[in-house]
């Protein structure tokens, strides 16, 4: 059986400085429960789905008045696999789940063979949670998240938001910096996998629906061909991820 951390906890120590911890901080602004976990994830992703709310709202257009909406990459079609072809709005256009992809790289891509056509040696690097497209930013390892009222372009905002990592060797390696429409409301990091699995989760929720967009860092550089993870003998913690998790998103 697969080693398990979880964790369920306010305001954890992986916040940068300067977050809302402070007695005086608005309830609204101060995380409501942090969900971590590594090595077999399933009960953590389950915990979280238990803090967004159902139902899952797949891709249902228009705001709905309860529920969570998720991305799990495997309905994505060959087109915009294995390349870095991927549109950072498919998940609001051609599947309306208000959520809308950026980077400061090349290109989003998603994979279906743990990025192996990239460089042969992460095949043993990777592991999927849902079978078995995973995503990454292509030159970057910064992808920025912003949410709109599912297929329309009116901004929202959430009040949760949980990612799945693989292979964060080194804490501090992979991160999620959540934002507000006046700033930022914390930073926090998964914790590393085990040697049992390769997975961790990380899932921030606040008390009320305030979170705009969030950054998430994956790695301490972005996989290409040649550059190799510690476990093969490298200099870099590469880190890709597999689904996200977050409730309703509503007009702000």
């Amino acid at each position: 059986m697969k080693a398990l951390r979880i964790a369920l906890v306010v305001l954890p120590a992986a916040i940068a400085v300067g977050c809302g911890d402070s007695p005086t901080t608005p309830t609204a602004l101060r995380p409501r429960s942090v969900v971590t976990g590594s090595g077999d994830i399933t009960s953590n992703v389950a915990q979280f789905r238990v803090a967004l709310g159902d139902p899952n709202n797949g891709g249902t257009a228009g705001s709905q008045p309860a529920g969570r909406r998720e991305v799990n990459w495997d309905g994505v079609p060959a087109a915009f696999t294995n390349n870095a072809a991927f549109p950072g709005d498919f998940f609001n256009t051609r599947s309306t789940r208000g959520i809308v992809f950026s980077t400061t790289g090349s290109g989003l891509r998603v994979s279906d063979n743990a990025v192996s056509d990239v460089d042969a040696s992460y095949a043993q690097e990777f592991e999927f949670f849902s079978p078995r497209k995973t995503f990454l930013a292509e030159g970057s390892t910064v992808v920025d998240v912003a949410f709109q009222v599912p297929g329309t372009s009116e901004p929202a905002a959430v009040r949760g938001f949980g990612v799945i990592f693989s292979d964060v060797d080194r804490q501090g390696a992979a991160s999620v910096e959540f934002f507000s429409k006046d700033g930022s409301l914390g930073r926090f990091e998964p914790p590393t996998r085990t040697a049992a699995g390769s997975l961790s989760f990380l899932g921030v929720a606040f008390e009320g629906k305030i979170v705009t967009h969030v950054r998430i860092v994956s790695g301490t550089a972005a996989p290409a061909s040649g550059v190799k993870d510690l476990s093969a003998s490298g200099s870099a913690d590469l880190v890709i991820m597999d689904d996200f998790l977050y409730d309703e998103p509503a007009a702000n």
